[in-house]
């Protein structure tokens, strides 16, 4: 994938923004980007898009800038010469499609049928958009389409919310959500930029889902993972699970066979999306060991209290 459409799927949600002054871009995109959202899709709807877009690109050039709306040549031309990134229009327009691929840009049309998204594809969209989202069946709309459309991509908007992100978000063919419940009108109108960021960490937080999945425990040996799984089972009433490398009491105690990182084992947290959980967890600071990477865990590097941690899919 595009390394732009990369990173948008590992941020995962896009705000999508209208705005009516071009003077109040600049704070607002910082205000994303520090509740965890350094992407933004600015809608053409307004006269002041393009002054945003230029604005938004000159001073704060690490957000992940897409223009939306586009309905033309005209304004994909402007679009991209402000500084858009990608190009995202609610319809699909074969000649606007191709005008901005044959530029070396990225560009998202929008669908609604599997005739539309089709045509998109073959024309070298490596994401379409599907719009509007809730309105014409959601993902159970999607997940229907996909079976047959298996290498389409979608960036979905229209309808999506707090309460259904994830629905969308959980099926692998949905690289991102766009959404605007972090960047309302009355919100921009109001200079809230500290509630922006706070509503904007909130999505992040919901999106990424930890939890704590359960905890390892270091044992010298077999003899002595069966004695410690076993021990818990008797007290608790749990199931004893002895597998490969460890021994589960329950789902929420691991007993390892042998010692692995850790002082005292590890503490696993789990997570709707491993992917977008590094990039977010990266972009705080948190490091990780590349060397214990698999499709489904990963370890942060250094310990808790003696524990190591690590991610695991939910």
């Amino acid at each position: 994938m595009n390394e732009v459409l990369q990173t948008l799927s590992n941020i995962g949600i896009v705000p999508v923004i209208a705005i009516d002054d071009a003077a109040k871009a600049v704070p607002l995109a910082k205000a994303l980007a520090a509740g965890g959202l350094p992407a933004a899709e600015v809608t053409f709807r307004t006269a002041a898009a393009e002054d945003a877009i230029r604005a938004i690109a000159k001073e704060v050039p690490d957000m992940v800038l897409g223009a939306g709306t586009v309905l033309t040549v005209e304004q994909a031309d402007r679009a991209m010469a402000a500084g858009a990134t990608f190009i995202v229009a609610p319809g699909y327009d074969p000649n606007v499609t191709q005008h901005v691929i044959s530029k070396g840009g990225i560009m998202v049309p929008g669908t609604s049928t599997a005739g539309e998204m089709q045509q998109a594809m073959n024309q070298g969209c490596e994401v379409v958009k599907f719009f509007p989202a809730e309105a014409n069946g959601g993902v159970a709309m999607l997940k229907n389409i996909g079976a047959a459309l298996k290498g389409c991509r979608w960036m979905c908007t229209g309808g999506v919310n707090s309460k259904n992100v994830n629905d969308y978000l959980g099926y692998s063919q949905i690289v991102a959500v766009g959404g605007t419940w972090m960047c309302k009108k009355d919100l921009i109108e109001e200079e809230k930029w500290e509630e922006i960021t706070a509503i904007s960490k909130e999505a992040v937080k919901t999106m990424l889902g930890f939890s704590l999945a359960h905890v390892g425990i270091n044992c010298e040996n077999e003899v002595e993972a069966q004695r410690a799984a076993k021990t818990l089972c008797a007290f608790f009433g749990f199931e004893y699970k002895p597998g490969n490398s460890s021994i589960f009491a329950g789902s929420a105690v691991e007993c390892m066979k042998t010692p692995y990182l850790g002082a005292n084992g590890h503490i696993a947290i789990a997570t709707n999306s491993i992917d977008r959980a590094v990039y977010h967890l990266s972009r705080q600071g948190v490091e990780f060991d590349a060397s214990t990477r698999k499709p489904k865990a990963i370890y942060l590097k250094g310990e808790v209290g003696g524990f190591a941690l690590h991610l695991v899919q939910k």
